[in-house]
């Protein structure tokens, strides 16, 4: 199971680390990413990072702003998230796979809801 906390409400340039924790699963087998999803929108990938952290992977929207890490020997994933904006307010997902070129995301947890007031 894939557990995402760190989420709140935040202004419009601010900052937020939301957290991936796992149970009953080890994460340094797998690419990791984190997907979000706001109101009437399609669900999207945010951010993936490779099993040992050697490749990450943004998408435009969020590069330079945005930063996913992982601390395989704690099975945590995070993501920065930093001078958010009011478009950045989704639900986020963190999610596995064990592909990182391709990664669309095998396994899934609850997410956690991103507010960004402007």
């Amino acid at each position: 199971q894939l557990q995402a906390c760190g989420g709140g409400l935040v202004q419009a340039g601010g900052s937020l680390r939301l957290s991936c924790a796992a149970s009953g699963r080890t994460l340094s087998r797998y690419a990791m990413g984190w997907f979000r999803q706001a109101p009437g929108k399609e669900r999207e990938l945010v951010a993936v990072i490779g099993w040992n952290g050697g490749s990450t992977y943004y998408i435009d929207s969020v590069k330079g702003h945005f930063t996913i890490s992982r601390d395989n020997a704690k099975n945590m994933v995070y993501l920065q998230m930093n001078s958010l904006k009011p478009e950045d307010t989704a639900v986020y997902y963190c999610a596995a796979d064990t592909k990182y070129y391709g990664f669309v995301g095998a396994y899934w947890g609850q997410g956690t809801q991103v507010t960004v007031s402007s």
